[in-house]
């Protein structure tokens, strides 16, 4: 299958990225987009973010696991995406699993090139997820988060926050803002 060529479904994308020698893709409407490569600003905030999320896992003793780079987030049959860290709770995935179950809280370091993207597609996408209740920007240079928050009632707020602690319930986690910037 030549993914330049033939729109595809996300179970057939998945497939396909199996195939794939190296690289990394997501599917937006049917159309495989190949990911860039990573800085090494971008790559020390994933895994900063990943320890500090781990952390607060284990601090809490909450029920779920932190991924980094690994997981889809399905949005819909024709729509998934690869973000930087997730948070999936609730049973543990099993190994071959390639799709978050329950991504309660999904992460995304920006990028110059991916930026307007992560703003405008990916974060109304994440959130329209009965599963996802927080999506964080991360935004290296500006050294700010966004948060977006999905409450019980359906109502998202959002803030930046440049120091302090992030409280991310549910799952009932508190994150400080600077361990997330590597």
């Amino acid at each position: 299958m030549d993914a330049a060529r033939k729109r595809m479904t996300v179970i057939d994308f998945l497939g396909w990225v199996d195939t794939q020698p190296k690289g990394k893709y997501e599917l937006w409407n049917g159309d495989v987009f190949a990911m860039g490569s990573d800085r090494a600003q971008h790559g020390r905030a994933k895994f900063a973010t990943g320890k500090a999320l781990e952390r607060a896992i284990q601090s809490a003793g909450a029920p779920c696991e932190v991924f980094v780079d690994c997981l889809q987030v399905q949005i819909n049959d024709v729509t998934s995406y690869e973000p930087d860290a997730l948070i999936n709770c609730g049973e543990r995935i099993g190994g071959d699993t390639v799709a978050a179950t329950n991504p309660v809280i999904v992460v995304e370091v920006l990028s110059p090139s991916t930026e307007r993207g992560d703003k405008t597609r990916k974060v109304p996408n994440y959130l329209s997820l009965a599963a996802v209740r927080h999506v964080l920007l991360i935004d290296t240079v500006e050294r700010r988060v966004q948060h977006f928050r999905r409450g019980d009632d359906g109502v998202i707020t959002f803030n930046f926050t440049s120091a302090g602690v992030l409280a991310l319930d549910p799952p009932g986690l508190t994150v400080e803002v600077d361990a997330l910037f590597g």
